[in-house]
């Protein structure tokens, strides 16, 4: 399902870091309407009511400049938002609430960690560029709520850093974390595989992506050529569900393409597939989409005779023929009873 958001515009509010606008930035853009991204039959209303003055952003270009930083860095994916009813959508769309902990990757402004300390939620954010990283410390140094680690996320490790942090708020409960994020375009694919097998960690991951990106995983039954590997991990670790599109005029640079919001609420360990090993899993599947128009009884027959395969398909009801574009979601290979022979090897 797609939760339909409707939107109107709310006059601005002031930001904790107060300063005078100043004049450049690019002017609100036109109210948006919903759209059928792609033909899916997923509809979502846009986001397109822009107000650049809610968050401060004018001060905030100053206080760039003010550290030799004229433009945002199109190498890090940096696209600052220029709408805080996205952000305040975001932060809905993860149902934070007074006393959540949530991971936030690359706060970039401090925009949307500003929408999530209002919420109520205690912030620990990694941003990899150090003089954002100033700016977000030097814009809540007030707050006891808020962490800034300068960082990779790609290269940073959750379970060493933030797993302490996340006890010593939760107090040792078996709460688990939130993680919501405008992420760099240019690290999605990187993020959703670090973070989706942590549902001991997080109840919900809620990030901003490129909106045929978010189409696409949000869909698990697309079975089509777009359909790939990153389906069946996604709905292997979780329960995807596209939440809403946001107009790339709300973002500073504009991107070439729509942004979109997508949630993913994970599982637990005992609701994943009962494969052997998901590594192995993983191998397995990997193997069958190397060969994306081969039969499947072709592209796994280094793992186990053809005899075993077409045995393994009939049981979950495919013809020998079917080539993995055409697999169903992951959830449904199984219910046998017993794993076909064909996931034996997973």
């Amino acid at each position: 399902m797609v939760a339909l958001t409707s939107l109107s515009p709310a006059p601005p509010r002031l930001s904790p870091a107060p300063a005078a606008p100043r004049r450049g930035p690019p002017r609100p853009p036109p109210r948006g309407r919903a759209c059928s991204p792609r033909g899916v039959i997923l509809r979502a209303a846009t986001v397109a009511d822009a107000a650049p003055g809610a968050d401060d952003y004018h001060s905030t270009i100053r206080s760039l400049n003010s550290r030799g930083r004229h433009v945002p860095r199109k190498s890090l994916g940096q696209n600052y938002m220029l709408n805080s009813r996205v952000n305040e959508e975001l932060v809905s769309a993860a149902g934070v609430e007074e006393g959540d902990v949530v991971l936030e990757i690359g706060p970039g402004t401090g925009s949307l960690t500003a929408a999530l300390l209002e919420a109520g939620a205690t912030v620990f954010a990694v941003e990899k560029d150090k003089h954002m990283a100033t700016l977000v410390k030097d814009r809540f140094g007030s707050t006891e709520r808020l962490k800034v680690i300068e960082q990779d996320i790609t290269k940073f490790h959750v379970r060493s850093h933030f797993l302490p942090f996340m006890k010593e708020k939760y107090h040792n409960t078996t709460k688990r974390a939130k993680v919501v994020s405008n992420l760099p375009f240019n690290v999605s694919t990187e993020v959703v595989k670090l973070l989706l097998p942590m549902g001991d960690i997080f109840s919900v991951v809620v990030l901003m992506l490129q909106d045929e990106t978010a189409v696409r995983l949000a869909d698990s039954s697309i079975q089509t050529p777009e359909y790939r590997p990153i389906n069946v991990f996604v709905n292997f670790y979780s329960e995807p569900e596209y939440k809403f599109r946001v107009d790339r005029e709300n973002f500073f640079p504009r991107p070439k393409v729509h942004g979109a919001v997508i949630s993913f609420k994970l599982k637990n360990a005992e609701e994943y597939p009962p494969v052997g090993s998901p590594k192995s899993f993983f191998s397995m599947v990997n193997s069958a989409f190397n060969g994306k128009r081969k039969m499947l009884r072709k592209s796994l027959q280094h793992l186990c005779s053809s005899s075993e395969i077409e045995a393994a398909l009939h049981k979950i009801g495919l013809p020998v023929t079917v080539p993995p574009a055409q697999l169903p979601p992951v959830n449904s290979w199984f219910g046998t009873g017993t794993q076909p022979a064909l996931l034996l090897h997973g």
